[in-house]
């Protein structure tokens, strides 16, 4: 067959003579064809033949004998030359087709590839290698691996490099782990571990799944290394956490004469930079000079980095200057620089020096700068840098968009993250174990496992940060037999003798409570760091072991191992009652001398809180005081210390003081002020703190949020709780119980039952969920409902009993009158009873004025503990109230004699210049005239409206007048006459009491809240009274 040549003034057509005229077959330039004149003056072919290219205009097609598809660079182009091919025009052999193959998977074509490679009448070794790495380039590692079978099946020997290659897929691929070991055996059996390219591919593959062990041995085992070998068994112990080893292999490297290439160099710097050793990074980049690397643009920009991870920003900033040529790595390095120091405005203005003069940014210059704008203070400028990325047309790009993730997760928008997510035409596995840690974030860790359910059911790559991030979302006692379900998957793939992982299932096993099973996975690690010592530390403590932390302690110390900072501060939280002080904390506290800890600022917040949860607040005072350079970490301590010995007020001074110094409150100095000014009723201290928290960005923080709640709720406020409380399908369980516990406290019961059922659709329930419920329950007399849901709780919604729900059910029978019930429940709880158990029975006793049974349960709480003043207190009140004086003063004797006192009863009004605070009968108020005027004024008009005095309420052996006159003593309404004194006209008058408001002083409040036409808020420690209109929202039952 011969084939002609026609020339044209723009372009070349070939075209195969046949019985028709010539009619053109393809073209290889633009435009693609000719008009019809210009065909019409062709001349005909007469000779048959292959088309000839040699000659071509365009360079790429001129070479195609000699280079075949491989210089093709417009996929277009390459379909055109192949379609000559397969006309017949272009004769295919072995080497073209080989190139052709090349192509397609340079072009991600992989169907086109495979159907090429099928085609092939002979294959040789580039054939099956050029198919293999095709496969591995387009992600394609399950038909990797199938490829490989189907080679082996066919009888064909695989070369080293298709080896390498197809290991290279099965570490990429994060989950074919069974088939990389297998491929292992494989090359083990036919001899190619004597091959440096094989071996250090399965260095790289174990270093990429973190068997660094497994990649140590096989390194020691291989008879062949070279540079590369090293260099990736560095980059295995760096990825892993262990820069250290990475220094000791640099070590023995140098020793044994191989030269390190600038990956080397690059790793060992980074890890020096991670270690933070200045002095040994210096003498690093004195071997980068011997090296006569120091001008070169990949060892600057490492250097860059590291100088970066020292914190020493003007060495990096030197080292930037001094550089002769600037690639968009230099320049990133730089801004990474200023991010990692926590210079946002430093970065912002290097990014802004970048676009005018590099001009050229890529995605890891936007990655980088969105990675320091997570914060409160600087997601607006992530969210303008969001733009940026959108209007350059990255807003498709995985990476950027990854990063987004990680952005708004750190900010806790994952509305925003979800926003970014969904909008992903593409998403690898960075991208779903993002959103899972946004979820874990965010406290929505049902949300979490569904994703990993997701990428499972989707065949998405499930790697050991998927498995990290979901063993972390089940670090709940609610979510452990996930958490044993994960675990077995784990050990499928085989990921659980990974570190990281090993140390996330050791983790979950300690958060949830199961100390006997994270013990299990700790004996059978094959491989332990300071991390996975950290988490077992850290789960005795957390669980309340101090022995057993100290324990493992004590075995670090005998075996050598290296501590840091967390380990102390983990043996520390140990520490956490009276009694563990002078046994293990202060014996800790020396040896932190004596190893140089004392200094460290994380260890100092440690023994400041150590010491306040040990009772000795002083001590704590006085680490505090003598800190240099106090942190927001430091002034959190101190927070958190006063907040554990119940000192509101002097929490409220520490934030005060806090924000004199510049520092600003984050979410855990907020949460704390909230839950004081809650605590001491501080209506207007918490609204400023919520004012603040708004106005810093902290509006949208889960625990903010919460604790505002909280706030609102303990101050009276429950128009403000529904206002604050985020929508239903963004609470999270908490806002949840928070939400039923304000409507169970205010007397809103049905509200409280409704707000459990909407609570169900959305999160499951939690033991605290059913205190707040049976709580309302007991206080709205909804006797038959409660018992129902105590019996829902552990049938419906697999919620242990706990003895919290015991004393509920308690007072919810006794409240009833049905005492004997009540006893029978005790004599039957599930969990031993303890002094609650027997208090909420005596309470009960009380009401009902049930002398023989009060009388039992007053004997078991003298038992629990003899000098409980609240035991002798109670069985006096009721002997009082039934008329058993005797005794009453046997018991009062008894309480002298044994040095017991009474909690004095004390009530108060927060007015906006100061608190009024009175006992009984208190007389020492600058006002004291006005105020018992005032009552005698009271009494009087609720006498004439019909109110008679309950006098059984007067725990006294006096006369009726008498009785009658203790009663308008009682300090509820001293506090509420000083309140209708200095209050306006019509306006909320708030009183808060200590102790149980009494029943007289109950029906009091009522007449007058009618009278005066007054709201009135009483709140004791058990609940809310409203008052309005001569009614109580408690309905008189409480």
């Amino acid at each position: 067959m011969q084939l002609r040549k026609f020339k044209s003034s723009k372009l070349t057509i070939f075209s195969r003579e046949n019985h028709f005229r010539p009619r053109p077959i393809s073209t290889l330039a633009v435009p693609c064809l000719e008009n019809q004149q210009e065909r019409e003056e062709r001349q005909p072919i007469t000779n048959h033949g292959f088309v000839s290219l040699q000659d071509h205009p365009n360079p790429e097609i001129s070479c195609f004998y000699q280079k075949g598809f491989s210089q093709i660079t417009r996929e277009a182009t390459g379909k055109a030359l192949h379609g000559l091919c397969v006309k017949g025009l272009l004769s295919l052999g072995v080497f073209l087709y080989n190139t052709l193959i090349n192509m397609y998977s340079r072009f991600g074509c992989a169907e086109a590839a495979r159907h090429v490679f099928d085609e092939m009448r002979e294959r040789n070794e580039s054939s099956w290698n050029n198919m293999m790495s095709g496969l591995v380039g387009m992600g394609l590692y399950r038909e990797t691996v199938g490829l490989f079978s189907e080679m082996l099946g066919f009888g064909v020997r695989p070369s080293g490099v298709l080896v390498a290659s197809l290991m290279t897929g099965c570490g990429r691929s994060g989950f074919l782990v069974g088939e990389g070991v297998q491929v292992h055996g494989f090359a083990v059996k036919v001899g190619f571990l004597s091959d440096v390219f094989v071996g250090t591919s399965l260095l790289h593959f174990y270093g990429t799944y973190g068997f660094v062990l497994n990649a140590r041995r096989l390194f020691e085992e291989m008879p062949n290394t070279n540079v590369v070998s090293w260099t990736s068994l560095m980059v295995g112990y760096l990825d892993n956490g262990n820069p250290l080893e990475v220094l000791n292999m640099y070590r023995n490297m140098r020793r044994e004469d191989v030269d390190c290439n600038e990956n080397t160099f690059a790793t060992v710097i980074t890890s020096c930079g991670l270690m933070e050793n200045d002095l040994l990074g210096y003498q690093v980049l004195g071997h980068v000079v011997k090296f006569g690397l120091e001008n070169n643009v990949s060892m600057s920009n490492s250097l860059i980095s590291m100088f970066g991870n020292f914190g020493r920003v003007k060495e990096a900033q030197r080292v930037f200057d001094s550089m002769s040529e600037r690639d968009t790595i230099s320049w990133n390095s730089m801004i990474s620089v200023y991010v990692r120091s926590g210079f946002c405005d430093g970065s912002l203005r290097c990014f802004h020096w970048m676009r005018n003069v590099h001009k050229e940014i890529n995605t890891t210059t936007l990655s980088t700068l969105l990675s320091v704008c997570g914060s409160v203070d600087n997601l607006r400028w992530g969210r303008g840098i969001h733009g940026l990325v959108v209007k350059l047309g990255l807003h498709l790009d995985v990476c950027i968009c990854n990063t987004l993730l990680g952005m708004y997760s750190e900010a806790g928008r994952s509305g925003d993250a979800e926003f970014v997510f969904q909008e992903m035409p593409e998403k690898d596995s960075i991208t779903w174990n993002s959103l899972m840690v946004c979820y874990i974030q965010d406290g929505k860790c049902l949300d979490a496992l569904k994703i990993f359910s997701n990428m499972l059911l989707k065949q998405k790559i499930v790697n050991y940060v998927s498995f990290t991030s979901a063993f972390a979302a089940c670090s709940d006692p609610e979510f452990v037999i996930q958490g044993k379900i994960i675990q077995a998957l784990a050990i499928v793939t085989g990921l659980h003798e990974n570190l990281v992982v090993g140390n996330a299932i050791l983790t979950m096993y300690a958060k949830s409570g199961m100390m006997v099973e994270a013990k299990k996975v700790f004996q059978m690690m094959p491989e332990r760091n300071e991390v996975t010592w950290n988490a077992f530390i850290g789960g005795h403590a957390e669980n309340g072991e101090p022995d057993e932390a100290v324990k493992a302690y004590k075995l670090i110390r005998e075996k050598g191992l290296p501590v840091d900072y967390i380990t102390i501060a983990n043996v520390l939280g140990a520490c956490s009652a009276p009694g563990n002080l002078l046994k293990h904390g202060m014996p800790i506290h020396a040896h932190i001398v004596l190893t140089g800890f004392e200094s460290n600022k994380y260890v100092q917040n440690s023994l400041i809180t150590m010491y306040a949860k040990c009772g000795d607040l002083n001590s704590s005072n006085y680490f505090f005081d003598g800190l240099a350079n106090k942190n927001s970490v430091s002034w959190n301590a101190m927070i958190a210390a006063n907040a554990h010995h119940g000192c509101g007020e002097e929490i409220l001074k520490l934030i005060s003081k806090m924000r004199c110094t510049g520092l600003e409150l984050d979410q855990f100095s907020f949460s704390e002020g909230l839950a004081a000014t809650a605590k001491l009723a501080l209506l207007e201290e918490g609204q400023q703190l919520h004012g603040l928290a708004i106005k810093l960005g902290f509006a949208s923080d889960l625990f903010v949020t919460n604790a505002t709640m909280d706030m609102y709720g303990k101050c009276g406020e429950i128009d403000d709780v529904l206002r604050v409380s985020p929508e239903p399908m963004q609470r999270a369980r908490m806002s949840w119980n928070i939400l039923i516990s304000v409507f169970a406290r205010h007397g809103y019961f049905e509200k409280a039952r409704e707000t459990f059922h909407e609570m169900v659709k959305h999160v499951k329930p939690d033991r605290v969920t059913f205190v707040s419920l049976l709580s309302a329950c007991s206080h709205g007399g909804l006797v038959e409902e409660g018992l129902a849901y105590y019996t829902a709780m552990t049938k419906e919604f697999g919620v242990p009993t706990g003895i919290e729900h015991c004393v509920c059910i308690i007072d919810l029978l006794g409240r009833s009158g049905r005492l004997s019930e009540a006893e029978t429940f005790i004599n039957k709880m599930p969990v031993p009873p303890h002094d609650l158990v027997w208090r909420s029975l005596l309470a009960s006793c009380k009401i009902h004025r049930n002398l023989e049974l009060a009388q039992k349960a007053t004997e078991r709480l003298l038992e629990l503990n003899p000098s409980d003043d609240s035991a002798h207190v109670l069985y006096s009140n009721i002997c009082a109230t039934t008329g058993r004086w005797e005794d009453v003063e046997n018991v009062r004797r008894q309480m002298g004699s044994n040095m017991i006192k009474k909690q004095p009863a004390c009530s108060w009004v927060k007015l906006k210049d100061g608190v009024g605070s009175f006992g009984m009968g208190d007389k020492s108020h600058p006002q004291t005239l006005q105020i018992y005027s005032k009552l005698e004024e009271l009494k009087k008009m609720i006498k004439e409206a019909g109110y008679v005095p309950d006098t059984s309420y007067a725990l006294h052996d006096t006369d009726e007048e008498q009785k009658e006159q203790n009663l308008w003593d009682h300090s509820e309404r001293v506090a509420l006459a000083f309140g209708l004194i200095n209050t306006p006209e019509g306006s909320t008058i708030r009183v808060f009491k200590n102790l149980r408001v009494c029943g007289d002083c109950h029906s009091v409040y009522k007449f007058i809240s009618k009278l005066i036409r007054r709201r009135i808020i009483l709140r004791d420690p058990y609940r809310f009274h409203h008052f309005s209109s001569g009614k109580c929202s408690c309905s008189d039952y409480w």
